[in-house]
């Protein structure tokens, strides 16, 4: 039975409140409808609870922690002091108080840490759901310094910052790229196989020798494009087929001499017409369908490197594809990972007690196809745990590299041959140790060419500095000699003066001398 609730905590875009239940609701008449339209209304309301404190957050940034420390379920070192301030500090079982929270996992966090308090939510009380709705549809009027519809914008500012942050972390190893991109492939392969089929049958009515001669489809439908009317083929087109077909000369020739003794009927210029429509559309489609698979696979190098090196791109992006995303996709359990894509086999001999699948999806990795039929469940355990392993790297991994793949690649190779001759393989441990010396050594390497880069860099910004503070030294003294001349150029200029009007003194004392 769910016990009576003392005080509630409000989780606000703005900040926490405390809340005191002054009133305790009657928990077997809630559901009625007098005891709703308490809960709705404010002046009611406001008689059963009573604000304790409210502790607005400082910056939207806070805001933002705030809310991601709840939604993985933990307790920041605020929330922390809040209740500390806030609750009544108790002793014993029976004098535990009781705290309505909004989140079931923040409830058992803060019961675990607060001994005197236990926790419930919408989910273990009803009386705990209606109070804290009660408090959310009067916020603005029960905290504090709040006017209407500040609380809305808050929670929608802070929302669409919660969200910008999701999306940003979800795309950062672009999983969904590889997923839409998978869908995609395979959509396009089943659509362009189709209409392939349908080309060869409409064309290989007027010319049924050419699906003898050419068996790929993308070079069957071009060569529909290029011929036309086999009536107009002459050797003279030797040289166009033989561009189609990959530049064989005899494969060409056949073609030409298998449309002039063709068994099929002719065909109208309307009927040619809507024919080659339809093949340049098919070979549009299959262009479109390579570039798209071409995308894929440099998609999943960068996305699970490790996993594209082992079982290869398509079954590799399948996997992520069917998982939801390489994190999901990585925490699965190898034996989780080896019936991954058959579920339905899986239920159905779980409920009829026959014998379970043995591989799902990774059952079109070339490995199980490499082994015999008594070792291909053996096989595909083994593929399986390489898998989980490198999807786990893929996922976790700071560095990207395809050196795990690759070594992990040849254990499952090794395995084979275990299986076939008995050679031993080499032990996972030495095998893993050895890669990931490797990898280490590329590090180092790479941090001693930052190294070097950094100190030329210095050396080269030290050097400027020294040209710099030279040119600088010379404009100084240039400045200085400069000036020094102009002082200099009206001292010498007053000398010759002050010698002409002393010649001027001597002759005037000369004539009245005289």
């Amino acid at each position: 039975m769910a016990q009576a609730v003392n005080y509630l905590l409000y989780e606000a875009p703005m900040g926490y409140g405390v809340f005191h239940v002054e009133n305790q609701p009657d928990s077997i008449g809630l559901r009625q409808k007098e005891a709703q339209e308490t809960i709705n209304d404010l002046a009611r309301f406001g008689k059963m609870v009573k604000l304790v404190n409210f502790t607005p957050f400082d910056t939207g940034k806070q805001a933002l922690d705030e809310i991601n420390h709840i939604s993985e379920g933990l307790m920041s070192d605020h929330l922390k002091s809040v209740l500390e301030l806030n609750l009544p500090q108790t002793s014993g079982k029976k004098s535990k108080v009781t705290l309505a929270v909004a989140e079931k996992n923040l409830a058992s966090v803060i019961k675990s840490t607060f001994s005197g308090v236990d926790c419930e939510t919408s989910e273990t009380s009803e009386v705990a759901g209606d109070l804290l709705r009660g408090v959310r549809l009067h916020a603005d009027k029960l905290l504090k310094g709040l006017q209407t519809g500040d609380s809305t914008a808050a929670g929608l500012g802070l929302g669409h910052s919660y969200s910008r942050a999701k999306v940003k972390f979800s795309t950062t190893k672009n999983d969904n790229h590889v997923i839409q991109a998978s869908a995609t492939v395979e959509f396009q392969d089943k659509g362009v196989n189709q209409f392939f089929m349908r080309v060869r049958e409409w064309y290989g009515w007027h010319f049924p020798e050419l699906v003898k001669i050419v068996s790929d489809n993308l070079t069957y439908a071009k060569l529909v494009l290029l011929i036309g009317d086999k009536a107009t083929l002459n050797d003279d087109r030797l040289h166009d087929i033989a561009a189609v077909v990959e530049e064989d000369g005899e494969k060409a020739q056949a073609i030409i001499d298998a449309a002039k003794v063709s068994m099929g009927p002719a065909i109208t210029p309307a009927d040619l017409g809507i024919v080659k429509g339809f093949a340049e559309a098919v070979v549009q489609q299959a262009e479109a369908r390579r570039a798209t698979a071409n995308y894929l696979d440099k998609k999943m190098s960068v996305v699970a490197p490790n996993l594209q090196t082992l079982i290869g791109t398509p079954v590799a992006a399948r996997l992520i594809s069917h998982a939801g995303s390489l994190t999901a996709l990585s925490k699965y359990p190898a034996s989780t990972l080896q019936i991954l894509g058959a579920e339905k086999a899986l239920f159905r001999a779980l409920k009829t007690k026959s014998n379970t699948p043995k591989y799902g999806l990774i059952y079109h990795s070339s490995f199980i196809g490499k082994a015999s039929v008594k070792n291909k469940g053996r096989i595909s355990r083994y593929l399986a745990n390489k898998c989980s392993i490198a999807s786990r790297i893929d996922n976790y991994t700071e560095n990207p590299t395809t050196k795990f793949g690759e070594a992990l690649r040849q254990q499952v190779e090794d395995r084979l041959e275990f299986y076939a001759t008995g050679k031993k393989p080499a032990k996972n441990a030495d095998v893993m140790a050895s890669v990931l010396e490797q990898v280490e050594g590329d590090l180092d390497l790479d941090d001693a060419e930052m190294v070097d880069a950094a100190a030329e860099e210095v050396k080269k910004e030290k050097k400027d500095k020294k040209e710099k503070s030279k040119d600088k030294k010379e404009k100084k003294d240039k400045e200085k000699k400069r000036k020094r001349d102009s002082e200099v150029a009206p001292a010498a200029a007053e000398e010759p003066e002050k010698a002409d009007g002393e010649k001027k003194k001597k002759k005037k004392k000369k004539s009245k001398d005289e």
